[in-house]
């Protein structure tokens, strides 16, 4: 039995889910910012993503069922199971962005290197704003708050993604500290993506110099053996030029 299924289901709906994640994101940032007196708005929001969330968990029911091991899929897909069964967590679905962003891979041209600025630099966009959105949601009117608006929740959430963790912004809820320790593995990780870029671009170029300069030693070894069969052959001519001369 083989994955054909799921992997056809997967490719068939990256696009789908992304355009769903997008959307999932634009709710929840109307249902924790929105202020105003209007209900409809942020009651709209959460319809929006309670219907959103029930797509995902249709799609991940779709591909366990669909899943040659499924064992083995629930193993190896543990954070979109534990976001779905969790509601404690949905917010965080939406990360499932950054996950969809594999199909961006294929129409993409270039190094690896620009994949890898792409990825990054996309990762880190959307994990600080949703990092921000969900703490701020979480400790937004709670006792001993520090984190009390969204310019707030954005430097915090950029101290942490950073490791940087200057101190004056906090969470105390339980809800917050658990988007703060997700942040700081989520920061950890992109800081060694970073560094493995970098190495990489460094022994590339290694190699390049390398490969240069064997390059340049196998011209040179060429150009030596070209000049001496042409004295091989100037002492050759001298030396029928003088035969001549003497007979």
């Amino acid at each position: 039995m083989s994955d054909a299924a799921r992997l056809k289901w997967e490719r068939a709906t990256e696009w789908p889910l992304l355009v769903l994640a997008a959307l999932f994101l634009g709710a929840y940032a109307v249902d924790v910012l929105y202020t105003g007196p209007s209900q409809l708005i942020p009651a709209t929001a959460q319809v929006v993503n309670i219907g959103v969330w029930l797509l995902f968990v249709v799609d991940y029911v779709v591909r366990l069922g669909l899943a040659a091991h499924r064992w083995k899929f629930v193993t190896k897909h543990l954070l979109d199971l534990t976001i779905i069964v969790l509601p404690f967590l949905r917010p965080l679905r939406v990360l499932r962005v950054v996950v969809v962003l594999g199909v961006l891979d294929r129409r993409l041209r270039g190094t690896f290197r620009r994949r890898a600025v792409l990825y990054v630099t996309t990762a880190v966009g959307l994990i600080v704003f949703v990092g921000a959105l969900a703490v701020l949601d979480a400790e937004r009117g709670a006792p001993g708050a520090t984190i009390a608006d969204l310019g707030d929740a954005v430097w915090w959430a950029l101290a942490t993604v950073t490791t940087v963790g200057y101190g004056d912004q906090f969470p105390v809820t339980v809800a917050g500290r658990f988007v703060a320790g997700g942040m700081m593995i989520a920061g950890i990780s992109l800081l060694g993506v970073i560094t493995a870029t970098l190495a990489s671009w460094f022994m590339e170029h290694v190699e390049e110099m390398k490969v240069e300069e064997q390059e340049t030693q196998d011209s040179l070894g060429e150009l030596t053996a070209e000049v001496r069969r042409l004295r091989e052959e100037v002492r050759a001519l001298r030396a029928g030029a003088a035969q001549d001369r003497s007979g």
